[in-house]
């Protein structure tokens, strides 16, 4: 009996597999490697992000990073909820654009407290007026300075801020196939809790990252003059970015006086031993005392 005859018979013929084609130069899935180079890279950037929200809201907020995957563009466009933030970022030398997402409600909600008020949440049925587009504006330019900042030289493109969307069907930031980078984070201000994303096109990010296969070598020897250094004690200091002024202006001084510091509200502070600067950090407590969380470390020159 033929194939023909036996479907004809109702037998079912064989369904022939589906093959889908593999590109190695673009994968689908991150490396152990790179997923931790990304992790690291992120929660820095959440801590500089609760930091900064703190000091533009005036009230206690942190970000928390909760996964980082590689998505298509489509996949993660349909996850997102119907009615969302979605601040589109220009990326240098890529047609994709990056993503910068949070709830509407969210976003209201920093703006108000932003202004003075208590930043209630609500769920808002419109967009953002043109002050608040241009309040939330200048929050995401501080968001990627802190982007920037903390991914370093994983992404050398500059980003730049260029238009709001409110559903995710309509900002068509990628191709529907393209890969991008997908960070997702828990954003907590005050008792408000929310989910946010940001989506960076992979292309941007994948070739600065640490080389697949490259091995420290085992077994090198080590350098007894490091072994001794690491034993002497140095002394560490938490400091504000130093202001310049006159003798003039020392000696001028009175009760009540304000020096104006050119440390921005939303930076950290800088961790210094014998005065040169080694790392940022965020002000923090260890029970009782004091401390500072290392957010990044300074790159030597």
């Amino acid at each position: 009996m033929t194939v023909q005859e036996s479907v004809g018979a109702g037998v079912l013929a064989p369904a022939r597999p589906e093959v889908e084609v593999y590109d190695f130069q673009r994968p689908t899935t991150l490396a152990r490697e790179q997923s931790r180079a990304l992790s690291v890279a992120f929660e820095t950037f959440a801590r500089q992000w609760g930091t900064q929200l703190t000091a533009m809201t005036r009230t206690l907020s942190s970000a928390v990073l909760d996964t980082v995957t590689m998505q298509r563009y489509d996949d993660y466009a349909a996850a997102l909820p119907d009615t969302t933030a979605m601040v589109l970022c220009d990326v240098e030398d890529h047609l994709a654009r990056a993503v910068i997402e949070f709830p509407t409600a969210t976003g209201l909600s920093w703006v108000g407290r932003m202004l003075g008020g208590t930043g209630a949440l609500e769920a808002p049925t419109r967009g953002f007026t043109a002050i608040e587009q241009t309040i939330i504006r200048r929050l995401v330019d501080y968001v990627i300075e802190d982007l920037k900042y903390s991914l370093g030289s994983l992404l050398p493109a500059e980003l730049s801020v260029d238009t709001i969307h409110y559903n995710a069907q309509v900002a068509q930031a990628a191709a529907t196939a393209d890969f991008m980078l997908v960070a997702q984070f828990t954003v907590i201000v005050a008792e408000d809790r929310s989910t946010a994303s940001i989506a960076i096109p992979a292309d941007a990010m994948l070739p600065h990252l640490t080389p697949l296969g490259a091995i420290r070598p085992q077994g090198a020897r080590p350098d007894p003059t490091r072994v001794q250094l690491d034993t002497v004690p140095v002394a560490v200091s938490l400091q504000l970015q130093p202001a310049i002024v006159g003798p003039a202006d020392i000696l001028g001084l009175v009760e009540g006086d304000l020096i104006a510091l050119p440390h921005p509200q939303h930076r950290p502070l800088n961790v210094a031993v014998d005065g040169h600067v080694v790392a940022r950090a965020a002000v923090g407590a260890n029970g009782s005392r004091l401390a500072c969380v290392v957010v990044d470390l300074e790159e030597s020159k």
